[in-house]
């Protein structure tokens, strides 16, 4: 089993938009999704059920003039054609682009256009990118029509190759939103983060365990599942541990939290958030939690062994 950042999303292709009349999924609605290589955020959101994908590099090949700092040729190889054009005030065409929810689903590697990108779209007349709203429309109004923005990860390091910490997802949301506070003041901006610590992370995490432990014992959905312990195991005490520390299962588990010296771990400060025990690495982790469970030492060493 497998759970990414972004994968709590896919709990949102059924939600519906309460100023919108018809009351369309939002699987069957046009979304922008930024962030990644390629296209590997696109074909994962289509895997989770989003049907009317669109990126930026879709959206800058369709329309270089849109950010004139980026070179259109480099993101031919994976850009697509947009179900509708961009609205410009000389178009005839009777549809144009309208984006339902803006989802940043990792890191992007241009945040310049993809900041322009969120922020035209926010901006728009309900969506349709190209149109602007009037500032005259009163600043609460701005809020209950904002296109719903999502991020899903709010580390602000991460641990690459290089021998210090690199700018995560957290630092182009930590930009973006300085971006937005100095060019429009006064216009209130609704976003939601999904990833850990939050509360919706751990929860959809649960649900997924839960489920595997069903299947594990051959139990009917019928019958009640709990899972009694939950280890939480990570190297970052401001995601990993807060939110393993801060998480109320609503099954009753019990979540205990162990932060691992590897990653964005730093040996000179104090964690932020403490955690039930500090150990080395991942298996230490594991055998730590085993040991706890009561697990006998000769299964442990040979089930690392077999492992390692």
């Amino acid at each position: 089993m497998f759970v990414q950042s972004h994968t709590p999303f896919a709990d949102l292709i059924d939600q519906t938009d309460e100023h919108d009349e018809t009351k369309a999924p939002l699987k069957d609605k046009t979304v922008l999704v930024c962030g990644g290589d390629g296209d590997d955020c696109r074909q994962v959101a289509e895997s989770y059920g989003f049907t009317s994908v669109v990126t930026p590099a879709d959206i800058i090949t369709s329309t270089p003039t849109l950010w004139p700092f980026t070179s259109p040729q480099s993101y031919t190889t994976h850009a697509r054609p947009l179900p509708h054009p961009i609205y410009n005030p000389s178009s005839t065409s009777p549809t144009h682009l309208t984006i339902s929810s803006i989802f940043v689903f990792t890191d992007p590697r241009d945040w310049a256009l993809d900041t322009q990108l969120i922020i035209d779209v926010l901006l728009s007349q309900r969506g349709v990118l190209g149109t602007t709203r009037s500032h005259s429309v009163p600043t609460q109004e701005y809020s209950a029509l904002n296109i719903p923005l999502y991020f899903s990860n709010p580390d602000l390091h991460w641990a690459s190759q290089y021998h210090l910490p690199r700018l995560g997802q957290g630092g182009f949301k930590a930009a973006f939103l300085g971006v937005w506070k100095e060019t429009h003041r006064g216009i209130p901006l609704e976003e939601k983060t999904i990833g850990k610590p939050s509360q919706e992370t751990y929860a959809f995490a649960e649900k997924r365990l839960v489920k595997h432990h069903r299947e594990l014992l051959g139990t009917s959905t019928g019958e009640a599942v709990t899972l009694r312990k939950v280890y939480m195991v990570g190297d970052n005490p401001l995601s990993d541990i807060q939110g393993g520390n801060t998480y109320l299962s609503p099954f009753g588990s019990i979540w205990d939290t162990i932060l691992v010296r590897t990653g964005v771990y730093n040996d000179s400060e104090t964690p932020s958030h403490k955690p039930k025990v500090t150990v080395d690495g991942v298996w230490d982790a594991v055998k730590w939690a085993l040991e706890r469970e009561g697990w006998p030492t000769d299964e442990i060493e040979r089930l690392l062994a077999k492992n390692t």
